[in-house]
């Protein structure tokens, strides 16, 4: 196995990050410092990072987390706010399957396995993920049609196609479906402000196969046995 993978998949850090790690001497493998593109028997050599042995867990834990408003998704704040880790079991590192900003709610998977949170985020997997958001007022079916074509920003940026869909009007506030797959930064917030629209409540419902489902604000739970099953599949996937 690839060193980086190893590093990374064991929860050390992203691959670019551990190929950092690796160039700054900071990796030893068998007593030796290694090298950028070294491999590795994961199950014979002895690699050490801060003076600790390495390994990769056999134990993976995978979790959905219904994130509220007002959380950060890092595992620490400069700024003193509350971060999603506050909400979970202490299973050392964990990764975020994608982030969520502060104002925004709903379903963030997290795992210890690094192979799996990687594949599900990588963009050429093109991952959909479904947000439900809530507008003041109307929408027109011209402004459906900018947002599901993509929207033009002031500085002449495009944002990606996104697949929309009015869900209810009850007079005072819209709801939507919003499907994407790029998620870029804050990209749905800035689809509406482009629009000149007001989004009251952003909250997002699904990561691919992944739905939130009944979930609480603020509590997490396992993956179900069928949901285990799709992580099977998509970790085969080359």
């Amino acid at each position: 196995m690839r060193l980086n993978k190893f590093l990374s998949t064991a929860g050390v850090a992203s691959r670019r990050k551990c190929d950092n790690l690796i160039a700054h001497g900071k990796i030893t493998v068998n007593g030796r410092i290694a090298n950028v593109g070294d491999s590795i028997d994961e199950n014979k050599d002895v690699v050490i990072y801060n003076g600790n042995t390495i390994k990769i867990s056999n134990e993976f834990v995978y979790y959905k987390l219904n994130k509220p408003k007002g959380y950060i998704c890092s595992a620490s704040d400069e700024k003193g706010r509350k971060t999603i880790y506050e909400l979970l079991p202490k299973e050392g590192r964990l990764f975020s399957v994608g982030r969520l900003d502060y104002n925004t709610e709903g379903l963030i998977l997290l795992t210890n396995d690094g192979d799996f949170a990687k594949k599900l985020s990588h963009p050429s997997f093109e991952i959909e993920k479904e947000y439900i958001v809530t507008i003041e007022g109307k929408i027109l079916e011209s402004e459906l049609a900018v947002l599901r074509n993509g929207v033009v920003e002031k500085d002449g940026n495009k944002l990606p196609k996104a697949k929309v869909k009015a869900i209810k009007f009850d007079g005072k506030i819209t709801r939507l479906s919003v499907v994407i797959h790029e998620g870029k930064n804050r990209q749905i917030r800035r689809m509406f402000e482009a629009i000149g629209k007001d989004i009251v409540l952003l909250k997002r419902v699904s990561v691919g196969p992944f739905v939130l489902g009944n979930i609480s604000r603020g509590t997490y739970k396992p993956f179900s046995v069928e949901e285990m099953g799709i992580v099977t599949e998509i970790k085969s996937l080359n």
